[in-house]
């Protein structure tokens, strides 16, 4: 695995670990922007899914959801089995519980994702992808849940660097996004995002582009992450499909 990826997840667990560290109980407790979830809700659906992930780089994927989701009724959505693990877990475990079981599944997840080769195909929920991906889209959830629980406790975050490889995650997908809504770009699409600290982030497709979207990387990647409308933004785009990509782009994998 190149160390971009891996170096940029564990600098996200890193940074989430820092917030959790300096929770109380009633911490804990507080609602997040996840609607139904509160912080330990959130950090325990972070667990389950880092252990998964790990699963997936050792080749036991589907056992290790096989026990995530015993005597669980069969999920139409993502989303609605996600919910259902967590609830499933949330009574037997205690705040100290799922901090502890956050802590080690970041700390296997992030020895793993150093040594795992980058181009191996795993098991992933969509079905399979690379290693690298699978990595990629694991710093994505974290950075997008370690927003969630420092807007819940008042933590101010500042944007980072390793954000432009979630940009880039949501560039790469979008015509999965698009056909998820049922609809379909009428070209090549490009990015040409600032980062944080001025540093240009440019996505470009092997052909022409035909639609541009331009601004923000942090506002871009908040837009994917569905925690800001695209109205609320500076993003602005150019193309027949400047509008739909606003609207439509996300961090699938």
């Amino acid at each position: 695995m190149t160390a971009a990826g891996p170096s940029a997840l564990k600098e996200q667990l890193d940074e989430l670990a820092g917030i959790l560290a300096q929770l109380g109980e009633p911490d804990w407790r507080r609602p997040t922007r996840c609607e139904g979830w509160n912080v330990a809700d959130v950090v325990l659906h972070l667990a389950q899914t880092n252990e998964m992930a790990i699963a997936s780089l050792e080749d036991r994927y589907s056992e290790v959801v096989g026990l995530l989701t015993a005597g669980l009724p069969a999920a139409s959505s993502v989303d609605e089995g996600a919910a259902a693990m967590v609830a499933k877990d949330r009574e037997s475990l205690s705040v100290v519980a799922v901090h502890d079981r956050w802590t080690r599944s970041a700390a296997t997840l992030a020895t793993l994702a150093k040594s795992a080769d980058p181009r191996r195909r795993v098991l992933w929920v969509a079905g399979q992808l690379s290693a690298r991906t699978l990595v990629t889209t694991r710093l994505a959830e974290t950075w997008i849940h370690t927003g969630d629980v420092a807007g819940a406790v008042g933590v101010i975050l500042v944007p980072a660097e390793r954000l432009q490889e979630v940009a880039r995650l949501a560039w790469r997908t979008l015509p999965y996004a698009l056909d998820r809504a049922g609809r379909q770009l009428a070209g090549p699409v490009s990015f040409h995002l600032q980062g944080p600290t001025g540093a240009s982030w440019d996505f470009i497709p092997d052909g022409e582009a035909v639609t541009v979207i331009r601004g923000s990387g942090d506002e871009l990647c908040q837009v994917a992450a569905r925690r800001v409308d695209p109205g609320d933004t500076n993003l602005s785009g150019e193309g027949p499909d400047a509008s739909t990509v606003l609207e439509l782009v996300r961090t699938y994998a």
